[in-house]
């Protein structure tokens, strides 16, 4: 039944593409929506997750992130992108230590040193198939408006569905181009979503960690779903070679 709505949706997507007047009315539709539905609901997590990590500037809240192994918190690229590094610090503790960026300019990975509790990464990737009910959570804001978002004071999580690619894409107009190295994954009902402060935070799809929220255009649209980085084979190598490096690690 999920396939056949995707292909469907798909469908009605291309023929719509064919339209740029049509396109941009109701790209127009859909931002004025947005903004008069504000509230992202999220529930806030009810079980321990000693594995999640705000990361903080200054002790404001920044971005999300998962321990994956002792001393290495993994989170999103662009969360580097902060005025002083001497200021940014965890809300575990843990000693502030070096960066390691993925080589590749394209990755939205990034491992950061810290210490404490893990977040076991998969030995290996596999697809994620369409229509896999994932979670997402973080401190992230819980409005959607720009103009007041601020992050939670709890950690929050809600559920969201992986959707096709080019279904992704289409939704886009193919800007951001949806990768292999991506996921799409959003909810149906309206404002159900990561939002701005829940980059780099986890996304899980059956209780392992399959990526990590990168962007999107606005929060809780779904046409607009939530953009993350996909923990393809070529990432998980890479972390598992940074690890090993810089830890002395035989058990990756």
């Amino acid at each position: 039944m999920t396939i056949k709505y995707l292909i469907s949706q798909l469908e009605v997507c291309y023929i719509i593409s064919y339209s740029i007047i049509l396109t941009t009315f109701l790209n127009m539709v859909n931002d004025i929506i947005r903004y008069y539905k504000d509230i992202i609901p999220r529930n806030m997590v009810k079980k321990v997750k000693p594995w999640m990590v705000s990361i903080q500037n200054y002790s404001q809240h920044v971005c999300g992130g998962t321990l994956i192994h002792q001393q290495w918190v993994l989170t999103a690229a662009h969360c580097k992108d902060l005025p002083s590094l001497s200021s940014v610090s965890s809300v575990i503790g843990g000693e502030r230590g070096t960066n390691q960026i993925h080589p590749a300019l394209k990755s939205k990975v990034k491992l950061n040193k810290k210490t404490v509790d893990v977040k076991t990464i998969p030995k290996s990737q596999q697809k994620i198939p369409d229509g896999t009910k994932c979670e997402v959570m973080g401190w992230g804001s819980t409005v959607a408006n720009a103009a007041v978002r601020k992050a939670s004071d709890v950690l929050r999580e809600v559920e969201v569905t992986v959707l096709n690619r080019e279904l992704c894409g289409c939704y886009y107009n193919s800007n951001p181009v949806i990768t292999e190295d991506m996921l799409c994954a959003g909810n149906k009902q309206q404002n159900r979503d990561a939002c701005q402060g829940d980059s780099g935070s986890p996304l899980e799809c059956k209780k392992s960690l399959v990526g990590l929220v990168s962007g999107g255009t606005g929060c809780g649209n779904p046409k607009k779903p939530g953009v993350y980085t996909f923990l393809s084979k070529k990432h998980l190598l890479w972390i598992k070679s940074v690890l090993k490096k810089h830890w002395n690690s035989t058990t990756l």
